[in-house]
């Protein structure tokens, strides 16, 4: 079992920056793909960066790329997203979530999500 707890949700204006952490428990961290999605109001859960178990696969969101970061710290069991030049558009539920043990490549879908985080706000105002 995995637990997953984001942080670092907010209010920021349109060009600001936000990091968002999300720990998690057990052992298992650092043998999982790591995933951010979020879910504007109104919308469907979408995609917005992935990264492998090593770190050295990253993928992104092309509405995200440039502009956010995802990183790990397995020592720490955390994954990080850095979300900078923010956007009104970036309004959403950001979520993190934790594909299965082993596996080798970074995921993009919510069908291969094996833990899901509850969720932070994020709200970027004009």
């Amino acid at each position: 079992q995995v637990q997953l707890v984001e942080s670092g949700g907010g209010l920021v204006q349109a060009g600001g920056s936000l990091r968002l952490s999300c720990a998690a428990s057990g052992r298992s961290f650092a043998n999982r793909p790591m995933t951010w999605f979020r879910q504007p109001p109104g919308k469907e859960r979408e995609f917005v960066a992935a990264v492998d178990r090593s770190a050295s696969i990253t993928y992104y969101a092309d509405s995200v790329k440039g502009r956010f970061t995802i990183s790990r710290d397995n020592a720490k069991n955390t994954v990080y997203l850095q979300m900078n030049s923010l956007k009104v558009e970036d309004t959403a539920v950001y979520f993190c979530a934790a594909g299965p043990q082993y596996r080798v490549t970074a995921f993009t879908r919510a069908i291969d999500v094996e833990y899901w985080g509850q969720g932070t706000q994020v709200t970027v105002s004009s």
